[in-house]
């Protein structure tokens, strides 16, 4: 009997300049945790793909996306009612981004616009002493990629907070033993970031930020990128 294959649940694409140079989304998830391509299954929920039911998977990651959360697609709220599923059958999720906050609305969290407006580049991520399973052996600070302008307002009631950063409290949710998020880009590598900010240049000298500083602190982070390795490997066990 063939293995179950790990879900990728593509909700957007990069910009198409950096998928030309660079590849998208699920390449780059798929990189990141190691996987050989007859190992995962790439679904596009946001372009109408249908995901299978969760117990024909190992186990899922959410990706980030250009979307909305609080838009309340059509496809994002039937892949939240998914996602509550998922969770009921104790399918292993890992969301990302767009993936944790929607992952966090699917459960009763609140997302909404981050209100020290947008995070992105190379920012510190600081733990809060939590203990738990996927991130032993993670440095209490340590550096993770990040872009986005929403973000998890309120955790789901049930839900652990693990870590966070100086622009959002959020940064990690634990919502069960099986199901975690960050707002971070785990799957991004320092050319990701720094394509990014290129892509975003303009926009971010109207916001009156130093796009030359946060170009230059761009690094490696291999603690946030391990998350994924991990969490796979772990899942594809089962």
């Amino acid at each position: 009997m063939p293995a179950r294959p790990l879900l990728i649940v593509q909700t957007g694409e990069a910009p198409q300049p950096i998928l030309e140079k660079l590849g998208g989304f699920a390449l780059w998830f798929r990189a990141s945790m190691r996987l050989r391509p007859e190992q995962v299954r790439i679904v596009r929920v946001d372009t109408g793909e249908k995901l299978p039911k969760p117990n024909e998977a190992a186990a899922a990651v959410i990706t980030g996306s250009g979307a909305m959360v609080t838009d309340r697609e059509r496809w994002s709220e039937d892949t939240a009612a998914w996602l509550r599923n998922a969770m009921d059958a104790d399918l292993p999720l890992f969301g990302v981004c767009y993936g944790h906050q929607l992952l966090s609305h699917a459960l009763g969290g609140v997302v909404d616009w981050l209100p020290g407006g947008r995070e992105i580049g190379t920012q510190p991520i600081v733990r809060n002493g939590t203990d738990d399973a996927l991130l032993d052996g993670i440095p209490v600070n340590f550096p993770a990629h990040t872009t986005h302008r929403q973000s998890v307002i309120e955790a789901p009631k049930a839900a652990q907070v693990l870590a966070r950063s100086s622009a959002d409290p959020h940064q990690i949710l634990r919502y069960s033993p099986t199901a975690i998020s960050t707002q971070f880009h785990p799957e991004f590598s320092v050319r990701v970031m720094r394509a990014y900010l290129r892509s975003r240049e303009e926009a971010l000298r109207e916001e009156g930020r130093n796009v030359a500083m946060l170009e230059s602190e761009v690094a490696a982070t291999p603690h946030a990128r391990g998350l994924l390795r991990k969490f796979a490997q772990a899942a594809l066990r089962r």
